[in-house]
């Protein structure tokens, strides 16, 4: 008897443990059992969350203009109506329209005063992209860089740019 005994007071436990955990109940301070569970939400996720973004002729248009620092994820569409767009996130202290340019208005990536974070490239019209990246407190712009040789059009010299703050 005593072996069959064993594994169910070793697994009673662990259950209760697994619906305490789940169900929240028990996150009292005096519960050794739930603290852990309880730290581990805002150790494991502290970024910023999500950031909704719409990519336009001629805008960038964020659903908000600041997001927490942390692990931040950029949703963007692409609503056109009519071009290919890309979502660039550059981290800098400059003005989103005094950013260093090529000679054909496209934004020079490698400028003075820039660093790419990252990027999306070639987002078709009605489509949505999904970009995570870790943003520490700071400036940023958000833009798209293509320049269409077709029809001579720096999307940033457009208008596809705008200021994002991250929050410490």
């Amino acid at each position: 008897m005593f072996r069959s005994s064993m594994p169910r007071m070793v697994v009673l436990p662990a259950l209760i443990l697994v619906v305490v955990a789940c169900t929240g109940a028990g996150q009292s301070a005096s519960s050794s059992a739930a603290s852990p569970s309880a730290a581990s939400p805002s150790a494991a996720s502290p970024g910023a969350g999500t950031v909704d973004v719409t990519l336009q002729e001629w805008a960038v248009v964020p659903a908000t203009a600041t997001a927490a620092a942390g692990d931040v994820t950029f949703n963007v569409t692409n609503t056109g109506p009519d071009d290919v767009h890309e979502f660039v996130v550059l981290r800098t202290d400059l003005d989103p329209g005094a950013l260093p340019t090529a000679a054909n208005g496209s934004v020079d990536e490698s400028g003075d005063g820039i660093e790419v974070v990252d990027e999306i490239e070639d987002i078709p019209v009605g489509e949505t992209r999904e970009l995570s990246v870790p943003l520490e407190p700071g400036s940023y712009v958000l833009l798209c860089n293509i320049f269409d040789e077709a029809e001579s059009e720096a999307h940033y010299q457009m208008g596809m740019r705008i200021g994002f703050t991250v929050t410490g």
